[in-house]
């Protein structure tokens, strides 16, 4: 999977993993190496096992599993026959679909890996808070905000789909960018409907 170049620019590949893949990844260090591979770019069996605290031999297993399902795939020119990198295809990702969530397998899947992701998210924005307790920068440029509206559904949709087009446009002109200052960001959009009051 990868982003295709036309006369108009790129154009977003959206993958929906489900079936038997979405199974695969349904196991908790998978879903780790697969988002360090979202996160950090492209690593090797060793530097995943110093950033999970597993053996390489646990990670070249999962990146196998990983590979086969092509959830990941091997980087091109680089590495040897000892020493393979891996990285995630680009393009956006949709964990499940409506039809699979129609199946108990489906369901379990899915709940396994969105409690795995956004676990590991929450920890990371856990740990940013944190750090900023502990030592202070006035300058951050990075915002941590919430609010409350009241939309119908259609408005709901209309600021969804404009908050995703500006986060797109920033990953499409940045995601490779390197030099001095550049370092891995997360973004984060939450976007729901909350509970009916009184529930």
């Amino acid at each position: 999977m990868s982003e295709n170049e036309t006369p108009n620019g790129p154009v977003r590949v959206r993958r929906i993993v489900e079936g038997n893949a979405l199974r695969a990844l349904a196991h908790p260090l998978r879903v780790q190496i697969y988002d360090i591979l979202a996160q950090y770019g492209p690593q090797t069996a060793s530097s995943l096992a110093q950033m999970t605290g597993e053996s390489t031999g646990s990670t070249s297993y999962h990146l196998r599993a990983l590979a086969k399902h092509e959830l990941i795939q091997e980087v091109e020119g680089r590495g040897n026959a000892r020493e393979r990198w891996w990285e995630r295809p680009r393009g956006s990702v949709t964990f499940g679909s409506a039809e699979g969530l129609k199946t108990p397998s489906g369901r379990a899947a899915t709940q396994v890996v969105m409690t795995e992701f956004f676990n590991r998210r929450h920890q990371q924005l856990m740990q940013y808070i944190a750090d900023g307790i502990a030592h202070p920068v006035d300058d951050s440029p990075a915002v941590i905000t919430t609010a409350t509206a009241r939309l119908t559904d259609a408005q709901m949709g209309e600021l969804s789909t404009r908050v995703m087009a500006i986060i797109d446009e920033y990953v499409d002109a940045y995601r490779d960018q390197t030099g001095d200052g550049v370092r891995a960001v997360s973004i984060r959009a939450d976007i729901f409907p909350l509970p009916e009051e009184g529930h």
